[in-house]
């Protein structure tokens, strides 16, 4: 119950968090502002919106730092509980045993008589015949 709770506040508080971070104006946006463009007449005051923007914004990032980390914790306790972290033991390593080659003695070494090697005209590209 306590774990569907954290998750819809999370999902709430992410939108949010987007809509104010999408709702403010720039640094380039006050410059116009001084000018009068009719940002004293907002609801907020001239430089009240940007008080209040930004301090909501700072407290809904707190909430979603906060909710993040309530998640990882969880989701680490319940994975604990099921057994799934850590590192997995694996079985003893069998005993090495080392293969070696026979060694090939020149007697047992085929060779191919000369007139099987294949002819060449010029020396460097065998003919087929």
């Amino acid at each position: 119950m306590l774990l569907n709770v954290i998750i819809i506040v999370h999902l709430i508080v992410a939108v949010a968090l987007i809509g104010f971070v999408l709702i403010q104006h720039g640094k380039g946006a006050d410059a116009g502002a001084s000018f009068g463009s009719g940002a004293s007449a907002t609801v907020f005051g001239s430089q009240g919106s940007a008080n209040f923007l930004s301090r909501t914004t700072a407290i809904l990032a707190a909430v979603f730092f906060a909710t993040s980390i309530g998640l990882a914790y969880y989701a680490n306790d319940t994975a604990k509980q099921q057994g799934l972290v850590g590192v997995p033991q694996l079985p003893e390593a069998a005993e090495v045993v080392e293969l070696k080659a026979p060694k090939a003695q020149n007697d047992d070494v085929p060779v191919a008589p000369e007139s099987a090697a294949p002819q060449t005209s010029n020396g460097d590209v065998p003919t087929v015949e």
